[in-house]
């Protein structure tokens, strides 16, 4: 029986009859009367499918009260088709397995639920609205919770993508929690100090605040949380500060691979390449033979030609996919993408001119890549922008290990909290590394330095806090929470990867402009603390039955209007060539 699916145990459509459990009313105590049986609703659980549901509606002559079915209430939300635990299904299939419309349609019509996927797409919203609401009744739970662990370490940290409006979560260090989340348009004070006075009143004054350097989040918070420790994030410290130091050059070095074009000429010099090689492993075998012999470069051209010069162009196109996962400046793509130009360009000079073997459409091919790395290599714009971000790179490297903090060789990418050295030896580390940077006059022309050095004293007391003490439950803690800001970075990587995998595509402002504000809460649902506090013994469709089907419909309603959509006539009319023109000579002769 566990193997039958529904559509085979109902193979017909059944019909369910549902009336309210009182017969008498509570005020009058008076028998109740049928008032009336309403039509068939077609209904869809996972249990059973769809069916279809007549339910009878009672009334107190007496005082006029209605009472409806409490069976069908806590199964399905008023006026809507689709019960609690398919929208509980839908929402936990999109957020927390990452899975398309498409294979949770395919999923639901083998249960025997008929429903469409601009259904699923709505009621995977709807299940953003009904968490949203379950998690402000819980707001006093979970601050219990919270001091029972000696408080909160108040994490605040924001993404956007283009031109998307700002999504800022708030999140407690020492638990994980998300407690709050804001769309603004962009992160001044004025606009966050509501959404921080509104984080103070509902979980309490924290016990410290991390964030970025963000000069609107450290304005609002200074208001709000005078006397509260506010600690700078080392992760994102050094992040802005990389970005300052060479971001510039970087830009440069970017545009100018943009102008050549030679990303997308390597790759269609590597496909044609490829096809000669694609039909037989024997010629890779014996390559890597070769290879682990220890034979030289110039052996592997005169017998394996184009495998080899294959294999260089793949080398070096996998430039920009070097690093440790943590983006820029930490991974510098398009530096070590244009350093592979640069070598392979060597290696195939130096071996130019020797004896080749192989048809000669493989040795013109050869040679076209060669030039076509020409332009690229003799850019001087290019070369200079290099040789500056390289020496740049050098100071960021010794900073980054004076922190003990994104290490080169650590494979966490942003994982990676850094190590639990003492603060008092990071910061004597990062002081004699700043000693030493003072010392070279070299420094002292270049505004990316000294932009370094003032970033560092103006935020040192931020920085290199003494450990914060946190007595919980279970004893006193010591936490650095300013090495543990990348709990946000996590946080929105994460979501945002979430979103990456169930849509199949990267850029996210679309998805941040529609997103709904609640949405990073569905990270919660990994929290098993949370899901003990949110559900108290029960499910989450249970919980969701508990919530006003009118509260859920007006929370719809206005995330629709906060999502700006703009109708398709005036689309089609602003985006007319002549809409300033028409418009103008409209007003004309109206005034006229």
């Amino acid at each position: 029986m566990l193997n039958i699916s529904n559509r085979s145990l109902f193979s017909t459509q059944r019909t369910f009859h549902f009336k309210p459990s009182r017969l008498s009313c509570p005020r009058c105590h008076r028998k109740l009367k049928v008032q009336k049986t309403l039509p068939g609703k077609r209904v869809a659980t996972l249990e059973i499918g769809d069916f279809i549901a007549h339910e009878t509606v009672y009334r107190c002559e007496q005082c006029g009260r209605i009472f409806r079915s409490e069976e069908l209430r806590e199964l399905v939300p008023q006026n809507c088709n689709f019960a609690y635990d398919v929208i509980v299904f839908i929402g936990e299939s999109v957020f927390l397995q990452c899975r398309n419309y498409q294979e949770i349609f395919w999923d639901l019509t083998g249960r025997n639920v008929s429903i469409s996927e601009s259904e699923i797409a709505f009621l995977a919203k709807k299940f953003v609205i009904y968490l949203a609401l379950l998690h402000r009744r819980a707001r006093r739970r979970i601050r219990k919770f919270m001091n029972l662990n000696g408080g909160y370490i108040l994490h605040l940290d924001g993404t956007c993508e283009g031109g998307s409006p700002h999504l800022i979560s708030a999140i407690d260090g020492i638990t994980e929690i998300v407690l709050e989340n804001v769309k603004l348009l962009s992160e001044n004070s004025a606009d966050l100090i509501p959404f921080i006075e509104g984080i103070k009143k509902a979980y309490g004054v924290p016990v410290a605040v991390v964030s970025d350097m963000g000069k609107g989040i450290l304005a609002a918070v200074k208001q709000i949380f005078k006397t509260v420790p506010h600690l700078l994030c080392h992760y994102h410290f050094l992040r802005d500060l990389g970005k300052d130091l060479f971001g510039e050059e970087n830009d440069v070095i970017r545009k100018r691979l943009k102008y050549h074009g030679i990303q997308s000429l390597l790759g269609k010099r590597s496909r044609e390449l490829k096809r000669p090689i694609a039909d037989t492993l024997k010629i890779v075998d014996g390559f890597a033979v070769m290879m682990e012999g220890g034979k030289e470069l110039i052996d592997c051209f005169t017998e394996h030609m184009g495998l080899t010069t294959y294999m260089l162009i793949r080398w070096a196109l996998d430039g920009k996919k070097q690093g440790q996962g943590r983006g820029f400046p930490f991974d510098q793509g398009y530096l070590v993408f244009y350093q592979r130009m640069v070598q392979l360009h060597d290696v195939l000079r130096k071996h130019f001119g020797a004896k080749r073997q192989g048809k000669r459409k493989e040795k013109s091919l050869y040679d076209k890549i060669y030039c076509d790395l020409l332009p690229v290599v003799k850019d001087p714009l290019l070369r200079k922008a290099a040789a500056k971000m390289e020496g740049k790179l050098i100071e960021f490297n010794r900073l980054r290990e004076a922190m003990r903090i994104t290490a080169g060789e650590s494979k966490l990418g942003l994982n990676d909290n850094g190590d639990s050295s003492n603060m008092k030896m990071i910061e004597k580390a990062v002081e004699k590394f700043l000693r030493s940077l003072r010392k070279n006059k070299a420094y002292e022309k270049d505004t990316g330095y000294q932009k370094m050095i003032r970033q560092l004293e103006k935020y040192w007391g931020m920085l290199f806090a003494d450990p914060i003490i946190v007595k919980t439950k279970t004893g006193p803690i010591v936490i650095q929470p300013q090495r543990t800001n990348n709990i946000s970075e996590q946080h929105f990587r994460r979501l945002m990867r979430n979103y990456c995998k169930k849509n199949g595509f990267r850029a996210m402002e679309k998805t941040i402009k529609t997103m709904i504000t609640d949405t990073p809460l569905v990270m919660n649902l990994r929290n098993a603390d949370y899901l003990g506090i949110l559900l108290d013994g029960k499910t989450l469709a249970e919980r969701f039955a508990k919530i006003d089907a009118e509260k859920v419909r007006e929370e719809m309603k206005r995330t629709r209007s906060d999502a700006e959509m703009v109708s398709p006539k005036i689309k089609k009319i602003i985006n007319n060539p002549n809409f300033l023109e028409s418009l103008v000579s409209l007003v004309t002769k109206k005034a006229a």
